[in-house]
């Protein structure tokens, strides 16, 4: 691996590592107006990475016309729906507003239910960065798509990272304990896209649907987990204009640097 893709790896990492920090920083929990900004933040990141960097180029690797092929993408789509849809189901999680799912009779503590809810998020953007840099070392994608999607998903780690950090905190746990464990959700990442670049690469083809695939469970997180969270209650528009600002800076890096 050259430089560029170990930093497309990692970036994501370094951004819930950085957001997680913040409870060193900070001494109370983050005010609920300003969660709900960077939650809509976070669903604008996600949806505008979700077909900038991963749904446009899928389509437009058939040529236009092409109805029949472009039901690939569309097939990976489905399936990176279905494929959280079943991981949100048998998971056991609990979200931010304490509602819990998944399988309800395990012995696992409230405190790593947290964390698997934050892990089932990171997971679909581990798989989009490592489909994305697959697809550049393999010549179909450039190396700046790369970079962008993992600058964008880093940015929106950032305040996920502090969202995570200082509801621990506030649950008794130490700052250096809160701070490992939003270190540690952040974690699969880049294991998720190690996975991601072994099997797009042994099978190039796969491409588009491997794209379209990593689209399809962004998209479902955002849809599933994140307006909700953002939107229960009052000020629901401050969550409204956090996604605007998150999409219109992932379209921008898009066009700038892809």
């Amino acid at each position: 691996m050259n430089g560029i893709v170990v930093l497309s790896l990692f970036i994501p990492l370094i951004g819930t590592t950085l957001g997680s920090a913040m409870v060193f920083f900070l001494k109370k929990e983050i005010n609920p107006k300003v969660q709900k900004i960077l939650l809509g933040f976070a669903s604008g990141v996600m949806v505008a990475a979700s077909f900038f960097s991963l749904l446009e180029p899928a389509i437009s690797t058939y040529e236009k016309g092409n109805y029949k092929m472009w039901l690939i993408p569309a097939a990976g789509f489905l399936v990176g729906v279905l494929f959280l849809l079943l991981l949100d189901f048998i998971v056991p999680h609990i979200h931010i507003d304490k509602q819990e799912e998944g399988i309800k009779k395990n012995k696992l503590s409230r405190l790593f239910k947290m964390m698997l809810a934050v892990t089932l998020h990171n997971i679909p953007e581990g798989l989009a960065v490592g489909v994305v840099i697959a697809g550049a070392i393999n010549g179909n994608l450039n190396e700046h798509a790369m970079l962008v999607l993992s600058i964008g998903i880093a940015i929106q780690n950032f305040p996920e990272g502090a969202i995570i950090s200082m509801p621990l905190k506030e649950e008794g746990k130490t700052k250096v304990k809160a701070f490992l464990f939003g270190f540690i959700s952040g974690v699969v990442e880049p294991v998720a896209a190690l996975v991601a670049i072994l099997l797009t690469s042994i099978v190039s083809t796969i491409l588009p649907f491997t794209l379209a695939f990593a689209a399809g469970a962004m998209v479902y997180v955002v849809f599933e987990e994140l307006i909700p969270e953002a939107n229960e209650g009052a000020h629901s528009n401050l969550a409204t204009i956090g996604a605007m600002v998150g999409f219109v800076i992932m379209m921008v890096l898009d066009v700038a640097l892809g």
